[in-house]
């Protein structure tokens, strides 16, 4: 870069500083102390990260950028503001500044962005309510949302989301269901979710799941299905399934480790 171009770079930048400096209330209060920087730390720049700078140093300003034109400021003014001054924002236009009140606002709260257009909102506030409030949630549109509710709900109210529709939710509740209670998940049309009932089901449940179509679920019901059962597996047509099950008998009831 030539010399001259240099100089109109700098000179450009210096214009678009001294805007931004133009328009700001902290011009002649905070910046002459060093407290504010337009390249570094500014409310006014398009920059999240000098916008952050400014409101983490300077957080009683926090509440004065929640109502701004800029989406931005508005969403990392909601970081730092009072509680009680950002409850109004669960209506903001951005989906961005919903999340962020969603993260922060008490669980009882939070309720109030319970159907909120934005699953990431959603999602948001499946992490925060409190455990009895979960079930307002399970008939949630969006599976990720739901996938987060069977996380979180109590063993006692997993089985309203056994016959999920969406797969990745109902693998969650067979992996947290108490194992006295997976029989309800044996016939999952989901070879994944098969195998993982296989793997933690009760020996009598585990023995249904022997003659399961898919091998992989048969293979992880012969490690936990009553040692006689697993006898009809040495007929197996999967090499593998033959071989766990010898092994079984050759060990008797030792836990075997063909399954991780």
């Amino acid at each position: 870069m030539t010399t001259e171009r240099k100089t109109v770079s700098v000179s450009v930048v210096a214009l678009q500083e001294a805007s931004l400096c133009h328009q700001c209330r902290y011009a002649t209060s905070l910046m002459p102390g060093g407290q504010c920087d337009p390249n570094d730390v500014c409310i006014m720049a398009h920059s999240g990260r000098r916008i952050d700078r400014f409101l983490k140093r300077h957080t009683d300003e926090a509440q004065h950028y929640l109502q701004d034109s800029f989406w931005e400021r508005r969403a990392i003014a909601a970081r730092y503001a009072p509680l009680a001054a950002i409850a109004d924002l669960v209506r903001d236009s951005d989906e961005v500044v919903r999340r962020v009140v969603a993260s922060r606002l008490p669980p009882e709260a939070a309720v109030a962005l319970m159907h909120d257009p934005d699953r990431e909102v959603r999602i948001t506030v499946a992490h925060r309510l409190e455990p009895d409030a979960l079930l307002k949630m399970a008939g949630d549109p969006d599976y990720m949302v739901r996938v987060v509710i069977a996380r979180r709900l109590s063993h006692g109210k997993l089985p309203r989301l056994a016959e999920d529709p969406e797969r990745e939710v109902r693998k969650t509740v067979a992996r947290r269901l108490p194992a006295f209670a997976l029989s309800r998940m044996i016939d999952d049309p989901e070879v994944e979710v098969r195998r993982i009932v296989a793997e933690r089901a009760l020996p009598q449940d585990a023995a249904r799941l022997l003659d399961d179509e898919d091998w992989l679920v048969r293979l992880a019901a012969v490690q936990h299905a009553p040692l006689d059962a697993t006898r009809a597996c040495l007929d197996d047509v999967e090499d593998e399934v033959r071989h766990a099950a010898w092994t079984r008998l050759q060990q008797g009831d030792k836990p075997t480790e063909i399954l991780k």
